[in-house]
């Protein structure tokens, strides 16, 4: 008998590597943090043995869900400004309150909110793109939970930084500060085209080049911003980014609405990772992403949310469901986009594009031990004939019971490990009466 630390027996363990593959009566072995091997469950109980082993009889056992785009703190902006377009949204309302309130306070609470309703919600890692990097991260260390955490730069002085050097220097910080970290990881963050200049994009993909990291940006988010570029540059943003040095595989271009087939073409080409963020571009009306044609030329597709100001919610199951059904429409073809794409969206095809995939995404050998247990155990869950298309197009996430990320038990069932969730309610009511009185 192999001595692990745990083995996780489930009813059903998906993988994802390789795609569409379902496991029955399977277990997950656990060593030092890591998957040591997935075994069918009798011969796992005869090789292996651990001070714990878990029975989840009812569960499928999935790879932790990876966010490839938020904005964590922004959950306590969680409906303040609903029901508007994305200009007026953000230019007379996120904009000025963020100018109010985004301090190293607001963004610690508001990231502890996030991480909680995250981890309740099967996702084990995000991408985080907001002011004060290094609070954020480290919430997410005291959570529990893995974070990307952008070094961000935007064309306007904020709370965080007041130029473009200041920026850069207080993103360089975080990235020294938490390099080697295991459960946080950097990114250059510069907002979009349309509030940052060619000198800063410049800079940018030089330091991303010398540090070998990804640049994580909003792109072609609206027809609008596309638009307005052609009409004061005379040249697409897509364009001018590829000018600038900027699409290469280290690109993860966030929303992507506005794509004629030549920059989809350009994008495989590049090797560029794409973010779809399907909720947000509903709410906001942003226009849909052609996400059956990207993947079709064999672009990386991941999934975000975007943050709760806009979508409402941090809920990686609804923006799968989401984007599987609307790929469906906008293609006008039901075979788009299926349960096991919108899977390996949510998981691997997100590890990749934040440079993860050796780490985190798929339930395989060597991998993090980044795991979710899914209850597909209750009436609303049956009959199980596919668990890929249960999940995906019946679940929902109060059905995850337990989420291991490296092997710590953060959520055991249905409840938070590492944070009190209570406490958390009462720090969110203080900061609805504090901005509500604004």
């Amino acid at each position: 008998m192999q001595q692990a630390d745990q083995i996780l027996h489930a009813r059903w363990v998906i993988p994802v590597e390789p795609a569409r593959e379902v496991l029955s009566e399977h277990s997950v072995i656990i060593r030092q943090e890591r998957i040591v091997a997935v075994l069918p469950t009798a011969l796992a109980r005869r090789q292996y043995t651990a001070e714990r082993e878990v029975e989840l009889p009812r569960h499928a056992l999935i790879p932790g869900f990876v966010n490839a785009h938020c904005h964590a703190a922004m959950s306590l902006l969680r409906g303040v400004a609903d029901d508007l377009p994305l200009k007026i949204w953000l230019e007379e309302h996120i904009w000025p309150a963020e100018a109010r309130w985004a301090d190293r306070e607001f963004v610690r609470d508001g990231s502890r909110l996030a991480a909680a309703e995250m981890l309740l919600g099967g996702t084990t890692c995000f991408n985080d793109m907001y002011f004060f990097p290094d609070e954020t991260a480290a919430v997410a260390i005291e959570a529990g939970i893995r974070a990307v955490v952008g070094m961000i730069v935007i064309g306007f002085p904020t709370a965080w930084a007041r130029s473009t050097r200041e920026y850069l220097v207080n993103g360089q910080a975080v990235h020294d500060r938490f390099k080697g970290h295991p459960l946080i990881r950097t990114t250059f963050a510069p907002h979009a085209p349309y509030t940052v200049d060619d000198a800063a994009l410049i800079q940018v993909a030089t330091l991303a080049e010398e540090l070998d990291l990804p640049v994580h940006m909003h792109v072609h988010e609206t027809a609008h911003e596309v638009d307005t570029a052609l009409a004061t540059l005379g040249e697409r943003p897509l364009a001018r980014l590829d000018r600038l040095g900027l699409l290469s595989n280290r690109l993860v271009a966030v929303h992507m609405t506005q794509l004629t087939p030549a920059e989809i073409a350009r994008a495989a080409r590049a090797g560029i990772s794409v973010v779809h963020c399907p909720e947000s571009n509903l709410k906001l009306a942003s226009g849909f992403c052609p996400l059956a044609q990207l993947l079709a030329a064999g672009v990386n597709c991941a999934l975000g949310t975007d943050g709760a100001a806009s979508n409402n919610d941090l809920d990686m199951l609804s923006e799968m469901r989401t984007a599987a059904l609307l790929a469906k429409a906008v293609a006008g073809d039901p075979c788009a986009v299926p349960a096991h794409v919108a899977l390996q969206m949510a998981t691997l095809n997100g590890a990749r594009a934040l440079g993860l995939e050796q780490e985190i995404g798929s339930l395989v050998a060597g991998k993090s031990a980044d795991v979710v247990a899914f209850d597909l155990g209750g009436v609303r869950a049956q009959p199980v004939y596919d668990p890929i298309s249960q999940i995906i197009y019946a679940g929902h996430r109060d059905q995850v019971s337990d989420v291991w990320v490296a092997g710590r038990r953060v959520v055991q069932r249905g409840e938070l490990t590492t944070m009190e969730a209570p406490r958390l309610v009462e720090m969110a009511e203080r900061w609805r009466e504090r901005i509500a009185k604004r």
